[in-house]
């Protein structure tokens, strides 16, 4: 019984690190993409636009969230932050 309790919580405490760096991958490759973006925008003049700086705050909001590995909501911020350095280079 003690070595099925004992299994039974290296299981949980595995399963626990697994889902935390799900989106690891995913975060590092969208902020990559989204800040290369970013400088693009920039250089074109694009920013002084109010969806560069939303994608600028959000970016920058993912960036701390990757470093207290808060991967998925990460990700998610730089998808996001993609979608408004689009709008911004598109004058909107």
């Amino acid at each position: 019984m003690k070595n099925f309790t004992l299994l039974t919580l290296l299981v949980v405490l595995v399963s626990g690190c697994a889902g935390k760096t799900a989106y690891r991958d995913s975060c590092a490759n969208q902020l990559d993409a989204a800040w290369r973006e970013l400088d693009i925008a920039k250089a074109e003049g694009f920013a002084g636009t109010v969806s560069y700086s939303k994608a600028l705050s959000l970016l920058t909001g993912a960036k701390t969230q990757q470093q207290f590995e808060a991967f998925e909501g990460c990700s998610a911020k730089a998808q996001k932050a993609r979608f408004y350095i689009r709008e911004s280079r598109a004058g909107r």
